[in-house]
This record gives C-alpha cells, structure tokens and sequence, in this order.
C-alpha cells in the first residue's frame, strides 16, 4: 500500500517529494449529485487533493444520532475523490469555525450545566470522543495507507485563536490516533507567534492559515518548526459574505499572485476555497465582535468555481500559476449555460397568526424559555396583557430577532444587531404575540455555544411578565401546510406567511430564483431548504441545484417573515451575489 509520511523537508509519498495541492470542497455545502462535477473541475485546474471539514452539528443533530445520508454521506464524498484520482485531507474538528452554525459543535451541548468548549473538561471531552470515533470509523479504512485517498487528518481548528489548553489537545490527538487514524496529523492556526505556540504540538505538523505575504508567514511558521514541509492550510482566496455588508470579492490577479509567491517558496497549499457552495436550510453563522453579523446563505467566497460549479478567471488565472509547478490536464472545464428563465405567482397564503396550531406543537411555561430549551429555531411566544398606559416590554438580550404583534397587529422588530432590547407596548387589554428567530449562531470565538431567544427576565415595566405559551415552528412541516386536514389558505395580511406556485421545468438543470422583490425569509423547492433571502442583500438570488427539480411540475414554498412587494417567483439567468461596494 502507499505510504505518506512527513520528510526532513517535504512531504514523502512512497518515499518521494509530494507537493499538495488541494483544494476546499465542503460536502455539506453542495447536492451529493453535484459532488462529482466539483472534484472533476478541481482536477482540471491542476488540483492533486481535496480537502474537507466535518460538521458535527449537522451529522448529529441530536444526541446518540449520528447521521450521513444525503448531503452527509462522508464515505461518498472521499469515494469520489479517489475515483477522480485525487487525494483527500480531513479536518473534522470537533470545532470547524467554516461560518457554519456555532462552528459545528452541536447546540444540544450546552444545556447540560458545566459543559465546556473546546477545553479539557470531563463531558465535553466524551462527547468528543464519542463524535471523533463515529467519524474516524469512516475515515480509517479510506487512509492513503490502507488503498484510500486521505494522506493528512487535522486536530481541531485554529485553536490558538481561541485558547492555549494543551492538555484538550493532545487529548484530541490521542483520540484520532487511538481510532486508528494512521497517516500524519496536522494543526492550523494563523502564523502568529502567540496562535502557533498556543495551538501547535509537538509532533504534529503545524500549517498556516493566510492568504497574502506567504515569505513572510512561512518565515514565521518555520521558526515555530525548524523540519518538515511548509504547507498553507487555508490559502484564503476570497472572503464570506454578511447580511447588510457588501459581497466580497479579491482580484483574480493579485490573488493568483499571492499563490505564485507561495509555490515557489516550495510549500503545499490547500485553497480556501476551490468551490464554497451554499449554506443550505439554517446552516449560516455569524460573527459576534461587539455587533452581531450573521453570515448569509451564499458561500460563493468569490473562489474559482462559483456558487454553482462554474469556473471563474480566478479559475484560470489559478491554472495558469499552477501549471508552472506541476502538469495540468489539457481539458479546461466549460462555463455554464444561462439558467431557464420564468415566473409563477405566489398564492394560497397561510398566515401563522391566523392559526399556529397548523404550524408546530404549543407547551406552557411559568417563564419564557430559550429557544434551546425548546430545541427550536423558530417560536411564536404568545401571553395576554392588560395595562393602562404605555409600558417598556424589556428582555436581557435579543438573540437574534422578534417579531412583535398585539392582537394581530405588528408593533414593533427587536434586533440584536442593533443591540434592541426594549419597545413601548400601547394601553390595553389584547394577545401579545411574539416570533423569535435564530438568525445563525456565532461560530468564532467566546459567544459560541450561547443560548438563543429572548435572554430573561421578560419585563412589563418593573414586573416580569409570566405564563407564556410556546409554539416551536416546525420548518419541516412548512412546505406541507396545504396538506393539513381542515386547513384553508387565508386572505394575503400582516404577519408571517407561507405562500406557494406551481412552476414547469423541461430539464432539471441549476435555476436562480430571484428574492430582489421580497422582505425576509426562508424557501423550498419540492420540499428542500434552499435557505434564507432578506432585502438587506447583498444576496439576491437562492441557488437551485438541478438535482432538486423534476421535469415538468414543481413547487415552490416561501415563508416570509416581513412583506413581499409582489406575491411573483422570478426565476433568473444567473447568480446576483450583490454590490462589492455599499
């Protein structure tokens, strides 16, 4: 079988120099059906490797449930690298950052009291182990060693951004390798002095993470590793995108020239990323350092393979630098097509005001939970109130946004990246009501694992308001509302609603559907998540992958949070990412 091994200076397969030249393709982020055109096309821009994260949240949803179907399918995914003919890195964590939900530890840790992150503590370390052993089942048979395609695995991820807890991580370590991870490990961490001290072991390959003055940072990781290959980790190529900011892009020609100048400083790189995909359904993070920025659906990174597979001149500007280093195949992938082009209004509303109960199940509480409490995402809190003169409703903090109605009436949007945590209520007696959405949890640094919702107490003036009910908005069940015994579509009106349309396809190829004439919410094409759209952008399309459709009838669902201006589902020739500049 093949050996990787780490040399004086390089990497060594079968005992000779092995540059990498990977790439990052995130499994979860793309439709199974289209793993294979996203290897393919990384092979065809010189690529020799593809790497990968692992979300722990997303395989174990739950506690004891350990799931890889679909989207999940890991042993897939590294199947099909090797049938490509390419290498494959594996990076599960247990922390992946990735601006996915909480960096992909699971939300369900932290209700137990005591939990720790990311640090040597008693329960946080068993489930570690109890994750990392339900992975490396699949990773170990697929090692480079034993015929498969995995030459590195890593330990956690940039740890000394976070903390410098040595005893967690060679306890990760010890994990991977007592599950029978035989090939090398490798850490990351930013080439600062203090983050590799803190975030490297001693013999475990330390790489960087960066994306400009490659001389400079492997200088700096070389002092920290006097042996051993030079190897960029994250080789950053583009950036994500935040709700209300503008989309990111680099210069092709200035990016491609940062990765000439690391190439031939002779270090191995991994491109973050080669195709960034989608942040599917609820998937997004968010950034907390001192304002709260959740992370919109699209991960297109401005890599060289956007959003939907295609390549971009950062592609080829890539390929160009690359086959200066090593041989290239002559085939260069095409564009794509413009996607079908057409319409379909949106009707039969559904309104969740008008009857809740259609929508999820209600629990009684003496005080307002978490959201966590609830295991939810969405929940519509509802309690009845009787004062004579307009009062302060007042909450600790907003996690992340609400939605205010009194009888029916919407009074008010608390947000938590404007820092609100308090609104006048009128005079009188009436239902208040109120929708609360977790708009993605933080995934870098101290606000990971914190709890969503309304942060108590709940306050009416200097009372605490009790006796709350709780509806938990199953989303799952949104595209099936029409299906409900009894249920008849409403009147278009105020307050959350689901709507529907019917549109034909002739071939299942990739579609764009338009969210540019639409206030905030979340869409399904026949039952799958596309994920979130907001005025705000910059977004303004959601990706359909062309495996999700069908040809001839297909339907679309919209649960809008806020108002459309036109009940209309435009569907376009293109991605529309937004203004780069705002």
């Amino acid at each position: 079988m093949t050996e990787f091994a780490i040399g004086e200076s390089d990497f060594l397969l079968d005992g000779k120099p092995f540059r990498i030249l990977s790439g990052a393709l995130h499994y979860f982020r793309m439709h199974p059906d289209t793993w294979a055109d996203r290897i393919e096309k990384a092979r065809l821009m010189g690529l020799n490797t593809i790497e990968t994260y692992v979300p722990w949240n997303a395989h174990s949803p739950q506690p004891g449930v350990f799931d890889t179907t679909g989207m999940l399918d890991l042993e897939r995914f590294l199947r099909e690298i090797a049938d490509a003919g390419l290498y494959a890195i594996v990076r599960p964590g247990p922390y992946i950052c990735a601006e996915w939900d909480n960096g992909g530890l699971p939300a369900w840790l932290f209700r137990t009291p005591g939990m720790g992150v990311r640090r040597y503590e008693p329960q946080f370390m068993a489930a570690v182990q109890e994750y990392l052993e339900q992975v490396l089942r699949i990773v170990r048979p697929l090692q480079v060693d034993q015929g498969g395609p995995v030459l590195l695995v890593q330990v956690e991820n940039e740890y000394g951004a976070f903390a410098d807890d040595q005893t967690y991580l060679k306890s990760v370590a010890e994990i991977i390798q007592n599950a029978g991870i035989t090939v090398p490990l490798v850490t990351v961490d930013q080439p600062v002095d203090a983050m590799l001290a803190a975030g490297g072991l001693d013999g475990v390959l330390r790489t960087g993470s960066f994306g400009s003055r490659a001389d400079e940072r492997l200088a700096t990781l070389r002092k920290h590793q006097p042996t051993g290959p030079l190897m960029c980790m994250e080789f950053w190529d583009g950036w994500f995108d935040h709700w209300g900011g503008p989309h990111h892009t680099t210069s092709a020609e200035e990016t491609a020239a940062e990765l000439d100048a690391l190439l031939a400083a002779g270090a191995s790189v991994n491109i973050y990323m080669v195709h960034g995909g989608t942040n599917f359904g609820l998937t997004s993070g968010a950034n907390d350092k001192g304002v709260y920025r959740p992370t919109i659906t699209s991960y297109d990174y401005d890599a060289p393979l956007d959003e939907a597979g295609n390549p971009t001149a950062k592609f080829h500007a890539f390929r160009e630098v690359i086959s200066r280093y090593a041989p290239v195949p002559d085939v260069v992938p095409a564009s794509g097509a413009a996607a079908p082009e057409t319409s379909a209004a949106l009707g039969e509303p559904i309104r969740l005001l008008a009857d809740p109960t259609a929508w999820g199940q209600w629990s009684e509480h003496p005080v307002m939970p978490t959201l966590d409490a609830l295991d939810a995402r969405f929940v519509l809190f509802r309690t009845d109130l009787d004062i004579d003169r307009p009062t302060l409703l007042s909450f600790d903090e907003v996690r992340d946004r609400a939605y205010v109605f009194l009888d029916g009436v919407p009074i008010g949007v608390l947000d938590r990246e404007r820092h609100d945590r308090a609104m006048m209520v009128p005079p009188g007696r009436g239902r208040l009501e109120i929708l609360v959405e977790d708009q993605g949890r933080v995934n870098y640094g101290r606000r990971i694992g914190e709890p969503k919702g309304l942060i108590g107490p709940v306050q009416l003036g200097s009372v605490e308001v009790t006796d709350w009910s709780a509806c938990v908005i199953d989303l799952d069940n949104v595209p099936r509302l029409w299906d409900t015994v009894g249920l008849t579509p409403d009147a278009p009106g105020v307050g959350p609603t689901a709507w529907r349309a019917g549109f034909d396809v002739a071939e299942p190829v990739d579609h764009f559907l338009s969210t540019v004439d639409w206030g905030k919410g979340l869409a399904w094409v026949n039952g799958f998540c596309l994920g979130r759209y907001w005025r705000r952008g910059p977004q303004e399309t959601l990706y359909v992958p062309g495996p999700v459709l069908r040809p001839g009838r297909n339907e679309l669902v919209v649960l809008e949070l806020e108002v459309i201006a036109e009940p209309v589902a435009h569907f376009v020739a293109g991605l529309s990412l937004g203004p780069t500049e705002l």
